[in-house]
């Protein structure tokens, strides 16, 4: 049996990495059961397309004589686009998205940006994260909505050098980075397998009760309670290898990048841990030359976000929680109207974003933006984003939106009953 000498040297050998918060191991993944305190809890998914997608392309007005005039040979033909009303349709990459219309689960808000806008990557993208428009930002929107408000969650990174975006930055507690399941093993710093066997064997045996330390009446109360910190952090640990092994998609999953990533959003939502924010970033959107139209590299994005988001949301409707989540997508900024002489467009400003979930408002949103009321080439947005953000904050998170933003913006009716 061992020991609480044990039970101590091992925990100094012991960690579950960087990336495994706190509240895992206060929850140990036990899902209120329906009816329960946090069984409908709201979760929302935050996807951000980085580099400025190209709206006009996106939500495309196929009715409007502009839209072939500006676009020769990027544009998408009347007939190929995912008809969303009379006048508008979706990309037909984004078939898999325009699909979930059916589902009534589909919200399309147009026209949306913010005033005075920066066609710079790093200032717009700020301004974005941030939800203000001050000069200097140093905190981000979802970040202050932490502090208002414990909503555990994760930044779904694609690894390498990516970085916790501004949008949380501010947060009373930092929200961990995670690329996969794995980054929450078990980890050790054993010199060999045999230490390293000795050393799991040493906190199993503490997990499962057997541990003499835990059971000494002279133990010091904030030794038991590092030791039973642990022992949750390490059970949960465990329970999420189990989950990672046994999980089987409802609906299945593209083989893209961004579905594995929000794969791990619904396998960590469904395994209990009450998680209720995730934040993942889609790189690429910069499409200066060469984006293509109905085939591309533009449409290969917009397929990629349209299939990933689309098998998310099946997945998880599939396993009960079709009114817990919603997804949202934004971009710095939208593209110029009309299209440059390398086959692409250049940064432009307003540009439309999406929700996703079974208590959105489905259908459209707002006003495309007129093509013929440009202001120096670009569209002109009529929804300030902050209004999208303000429902988003109020009336799914449960956050007051006016202490987030500053001020007060009237929020866009994009959940039903809102």
């Amino acid at each position: 049996m061992s020991t609480r000498r044990d039970f101590l040297a091992s925990s100094t050998l012991l960690g579950f990495g960087a990336t495994v918060p706190g509240f895992l191991g206060r929850t140990a993944l036990a899902a209120p059961a329906v009816g329960k305190a946090g069984a409908k809890d709201t979760i929302l998914v935050v996807v951000q397309l980085t580099g400025g997608n190209d709206g006009l392309n996106t939500v495309i007005p196929f009715k409007d004589a502009d839209y072939a005039k500006y676009r020769p040979t990027i544009g998408v033909k009347k007939n190929e686009v995912k008809k969303v009303d009379d006048s508008i349709g979706l990309h037909p990459a984004m078939a898999d998205l325009a699909g979930l219309l059916e589902d009534q689960a589909l919200c399309v808000v147009q026209g949306v940006g913010y005033p005075n806008p920066s066609q710079s990557h790093f200032r717009s993208m700020d301004v974005w994260q941030a939800a203000s428009t001050a000069e200097t930002v140093n905190e981000g929107w979802l970040g202050k909505a932490l502090k208002q408000k414990e909503l555990p969650g994760f930044h779904l990174s694609s690894g390498g050098n990516e970085v916790s975006p501004l949008a949380l930055v501010g947060a009373p507690a930092r929200v961990p980075s995670v690329t996969s399941i794995e980054d929450f093993q078990l980890k050790t710093t054993a010199a060999d397998a045999a230490d390293k066997t000795r050393q799991k064997k040493l906190i199993e045996a503490a997990a499962n009760g057997t541990a003499s330390g835990s059971a000494q009446p002279n133990g010091a109360n904030l030794l038991d309670f590092v030791q039973r910190t642990a022992l949750n952090t390490y059970a949960s640990s465990q329970r999420l290898q189990e989950v990672a092994k046994n999980y089987q998609p409802k609906s299945p999953y593209p083989g893209t990048a961004l579905a594995n990533r929000l794969k791990l959003a619904a396998q960590l939502i469904d395994a209990g841990t009450g998680a209720r924010l995730f934040y993942v970033s889609l790189d690429g959107f910069d499409t200066h030359a060469g984006q293509g139209g109905a085939n591309g590299t533009h449409a290969n994005l917009l397929r990629e976000v349209s299939g990933a988001i689309a098998a998310f949301y099946k997945d998880l409707a599939a396993r009960g929680h079709k009114d817990r989540v919603c997804v949202m997508t934004f971009s710095e900024f939208g593209r110029r109207a009309k299209e440059n002489g390398s086959n692409g467009t250049d940064h432009g400003s307003a540009a439309p974003m999406f929700l996703v979930g079974g208590r959105v408002t489905s259908g459209v949103v707002g006003s495309h933006p007129s093509l013929s009321k440009l202001e120096d080439g670009n569209l002109v947005h009529a929804i300030d984003f902050r209004r999208v953000y303000a429902a988003v904050l109020d009336q799914w998170l449960g956050v007051d939106a006016k202490a987030v933003l500053g001020s007060s913006f009237e929020p866009v009716k994009v959940f039903k009953n809102s």
